[in-house]
């Protein structure tokens, strides 16, 4: 193992960098049982928790990178241990000292896009708004009563531009007066931090932070449970409080206020995956099932993992930019489950489980040996896809 600290002891600098939980673990096993790593392989967050009480992490290696940070071993550990921050800590020492795995080593290109762009997708901070061209959606201003904030994956990824489109046509369609920041944003810094670049995360929120003040904001809307997350739970440490609002809560509230109508039939067999920032996080799981349950004609069936249980994509705790080899996919087992009980269509709500999702679905069908567009026949659908279809 690397000597990464000369004049302190690892355990020391472990504890410094947030890990002193690690200490109220009496080492029982549980996170090891939920964690959906040993669905695919051998994984110990045991082993992990032990080893840095005891200062011996091998921050080397690849195992402090593999946690998803999707929150179900903190629901079950009986003492509390803050598991996710803790792990974070360890990450935290290796990039202070640069070390990375292979697999984790795109990290270094992300943060040098996140720095220089504001975005992990080494693209271009003028084209942050290209998704809206065409579509008559103006910049935000402070007599709007609402901040659409699309994030950095529906402002540049082809797939997930047209969950933005949707988002922006329903919010139209329901007379919302809505505006964005385009350039002006910065991505939320969320996944960032939960690879432990602390410094980063702080440069991105405090920017976002004053776009924010100087801009009027008071409501925040938001496509991704991970920007929900970090806006609502991290970034008052920063010692601000914007009302923050899911697209999944504020869809219903529209639905429920009677600003939208669902009368165009969906006659599909659907089933909703709950991602873990929405979910387990932060224990949003009714408003989404309300909405799709007013859509004419479609079933809504629920796979055996929901809700609290629900089986994780994978993407999150940054590993949506780290490799993740074929057969360990967390993905794969989930369309296998969604396909399982017979649903034509997967929702979801957030970019992170629909981009896994869609390359799942595609390596599923190279498998079968069936092309691409005549393969598998489950669709993948953000939320406010299927419900712009519900109103178009």
């Amino acid at each position: 193992m690397e000597n990464l600290a000369d004049y302190k002891e690892i355990v020391d600098v472990i504890k410094e960098s947030g890990g002193d939980a690690f200490k109220h673990c009496y080492q029982c096993g549980l996170c090891d049982t939920v964690c959906p790593w040993n669905r695919v392989r051998s994984f110990s967050m045991r082993k992990i928790i032990r080893e840095a009480t005891f200062g011996m992490t091998q921050v080397e290696g690849d195992d402090i990178w593999r946690c998803t940070s999707c929150g179900n071993c903190p629901r079950q550990c009986p003492r509390g241990v803050k598991i996710i921050e803790s792990g974070v800590s360890l990450r935290r020492i290796a990039t202070e000292y640069g070390v990375f795995p292979t697999s984790v080593k795109p990290i270094r290109t992300i943060s040098a896009s996140l720095t220089g762009e504001g975005n992990p997708l080494n693209e271009k901070r003028e084209n942050r708004a290209k998704w809206a061209e065409g579509l008559s959606v103006k910049a935000f201003n402070e007599e709007m009563e609402i901040l659409y904030f699309p994030g950095c994956y529906l402002s540049y990824d082809p797939r997930l531009k047209k969950v933005a489109v949707a988002t922006a046509s329903i919010l139209k369609k329901a007379n919302v007066n809505f505006g964005i920041l385009g350039n002006k944003e910065n991505c939320c810094g969320e996944s960032i931090r939960k690879t432990g670049d602390e410094e980063l995360f702080k440069r991105l929120a405090k920017e976002n932070i004053k776009t924010f003040i100087d801009n009027g904001v008071k409501r925040v809307l938001v496509s991704s449970p991970h920007c929900y997350h970090t806006f609502k739970n991290e970034y008052p440490e920063f010692m601000v409080n914007f009302e923050v609002v899911h697209i999944a809560q504020y869809l219903a509230e529209l639905i429920d206020a009677g600003r939208l109508g669902l009368n165009k039939e969906y006659a599909k067999k659907v089933t909703y995956h709950d991602p873990c920032y929405l979910g387990r996080h932060n224990n949003i799981y009714d408003e989404p099932r309300a909405a799709l349950k007013k859509i004419p004609g479609l079933e809504l069936n629920e796979m055996p993992e929901a809700r609290e249980n629900s089986l994780c994509c994978g993407g999150g705790g940054g590993r949506i930019w780290m490799e993740t080899p074929k057969g360990e996919r967390f993905s794969d087992l989930r369309l296998e489950q969604a396909t399982q009980i017979g649903a034509e269509v997967l929702v979801t709500s957030c970019p992170y489980c629909i981009t896994h999702f869609e390359e799942s679905r595609l390596m599923l069908d190279e498998a079968e040996g069936n092309p691409a567009d005549n393969g598998n026949k489950i669709e993948i659908k953000d939320l406010t896809e299927i419900i712009h279809e519900a109103i178009s």
